[in-house]
């Protein structure tokens, strides 16, 4: 099973061609003891790309972020509630944390972002606290991320907001080039305009030698938003 990040189908097929076995995505957290939704293994029932459905005796919707009394309809992006026997009891020691994140009735917020298909079938979107907010927009950084990526030249790819003084945050691309790739900030830009709306583009774009990332290979965002507001202007 994999987990932590979303996982490319590109990489489930060529994992399942070189190893002759299945790989399913899951989905969970710490305060989920660890799990809290899966993949059937089965190939007629599992859909790659999606963290499938809840474990035996949990319980899942999804609300509107802005107000987690209200549920949206199928299809809709939303924040995931979770609901069952694996979910913590509290923060030690931190009651105004559990409060935030333990919401009446047990349900755990989980800061996530996801739309599930009309079976119930569910495809984590982004996280809440990384949604970029551009002039009114609400622009995902794992969509475009997942564009530039698609780049031959582009090796890997993290998309932050920064703050900007009309918008208030604009959208903003660190990127790794593929070895023996020469890209341009111009051919980057041209590349998402085929490929996504004009808010989701890019309005900087930093080419760098790498990311940070976590033990489990994760790129760290909050840690690339660091170092870009640093660099200053060095903007491309």
């Amino acid at each position: 099973m994999s987990g932590a990040m979303s996982l490319p189908v590109s990489v489930t097929e060529a994992w399942e061609q070189i190893s002759g076995g299945p790989l399913v995505e899951g989905y969970g957290m710490t305060e989920s003891s660890p799990v809290a939704l899966g993949n059937p293994f089965y190939k007629e029932t599992r859909r790659p790309g999606m963290v499938g459905l809840p474990f035996p005796s949990t319980e899942i919707k999804v609300v509107d972020p802005e107000d987690s009394t209200k549920e949206v309809r199928r299809g809709e992006r939303g924040e995931l509630l979770i609901r069952g026997p694996q979910v913590f009891s509290g923060y030690w020691n931190n009651p105004e944390e559990t409060e935030k994140t333990l919401l009446p009735g047990r349900w755990l917020a989980t800061g996530d972002i996801v739309v599930q298909d009309e079976d119930g079938f569910t495809a984590i979107v982004d996280r809440k606290k990384e949604l970029i907010i551009t002039s009114g927009f609400n622009v995902g950084p794992t969509e475009v991320e997942l564009v530039l990526k698609s780049h031959v030249g582009v090796a890997d790819a993290a998309v932050v907001g920064l703050p900007h003084p009309h918008s208030g945050e604009e959208v903003v691309a660190a990127i790794i080039p593929n070895p023996g790739h020469t890209v341009t900030t111009e051919d980057i830009r041209s590349f998402c305009r085929d490929r996504l709306a004009a808010y989701k583009i890019p309005r900087r774009i930093f080419i760098m030698e790498s990311l940070p990332k976590s033990m489990l290979g994760k790129v760290l965002r909050g840690q690339v938003r660091t170092e870009l507001l640093a660099y200053g202007k060095g903007a491309k």
